[in-house]
């Protein structure tokens, strides 16, 4: 049986704890898990292995899915696997690097505003409400036009429209810790406040962290293609979001050449629900009371059409 949070000695229940961790299992970690590899051994296998699609071929424009070519060929007759492939890596790069810098950003500023008191805690509060609310794929477009298109650009912008979620998160679980009885009890015995937060409270809330860090991943990765669709990402090497800028541009729906749009689509939409996945499962692993509630949420669903029919 999952165990519940305890109760700690000032009547709050404490903060999930990492060591008592629940890490059965679960179909949907699994699932991500095998997901996550498999786009991190293609990512990697693709410059390892120097792949190039080719020079044009005008014999083969959209070429549909064939032995020699499983998944057909674009505009220039290139094949379309290997720049699935090829596309991978600086997908991935820009997604884990932008969300790198959205959880330092995030936890960073979520465990000084947490921690701290007045006027400080409540200017940083002010400030993630207002990146929380800027449209942030218009906010990137305008961003990247004006410091112009690149991919260092593109990672930070992305990062830093990003961090106020984990910043918030952070905050509030800090604002918790830091009235627990052994958080009282160092500060009685002069531990400062760098040293509680790093030793105390860090501990704690990392793997928060990661959860958010997962969904920030599968958000970086979705606004790149996006930025890389409309062609502000400025990344001079093949993604998944150029393949599909163009598709569009070179009108391969028109001639009914689904394989060059739905395969780089479908990568990002695969690489996204990992992610989600993962993020879930990672939370419910760490938290036992979402699994507890979850548990007893499906049995009163299973409950009650027993009672309709008496």
């Amino acid at each position: 049986m999952t165990a519940l949070p305890s109760i700690d000695g000032d009547g709050l229940a404490s903060l999930p704890d990492p060591a008592a961790a629940d890490w059965r299992p679960r179909p949907k970690l699994l699932a991500a898990a095998l997901l996550l590899l498999a786009f991190a051994f293609v990512a990697i296998a693709g410059p390892l292995l120097r792949l190039d699609a080719g020079p044009a071929d005008v014999t083969r424009i959209f070429a549909p899915p064939s032995a020699a070519h499983w998944l057909g060929a674009d505009d220039a007759g290139r094949d379309v696997l290997v720049q699935l492939v090829i596309g991978c890596w600086p997908s991935l790069v820009v997604g884990v690097s932008a969300a790198a810098v959205a959880v330092l950003v995030g936890g960073t500023v979520g465990l000084l505003a947490g921690y701290s008191r007045g006027w400080p805690d409540l200017a940083l509060l002010r400030l993630m409400d207002y990146f929380i609310v800027v449209p942030a794929l218009p906010f990137a477009m305008v961003i990247t036009a004006i410091l112009g298109a690149s991919l260092l650009h593109t990672i930070l912008v992305i990062g830093l429209l990003l961090w106020s979620t984990t910043a918030r998160v952070v905050r509030a679980q800090v604002k918790s810790g830091r009235e627990r009885t052994y958080v009282q009890r160092a500060r009685t015995l002069g531990a400062g406040r760098l040293h509680i937060l790093l030793r105390h409270i860090l501990p704690q809330v990392l793997p928060l962290i990661g959860t958010t860090g997962s969904l920030a991943v599968a958000l970086a990765v979705l606004t790149q293609a996006a930025l890389e669709f409309f062609g502000l990402a400025g990344n001079d090497m093949l993604s998944w979001g150029t393949m599909i800028r163009f598709a569009f541009q070179r009108d391969a729906l028109l001639n009914s050449a689904w394989w060059v749009v739905v395969p780089p689509g479908l990568c990002v939409c695969l690489f996204i629900t990992a992610c989600y996945w993962l993020a879930q499962s990672l939370e419910q692993a760490v938290n036992p009371r979402l699994a507890a509630t979850d548990l007893r949420a499906r049995s009163s669903r299973l409950r009650e059409p027993r009672a309709g029919r008496r």
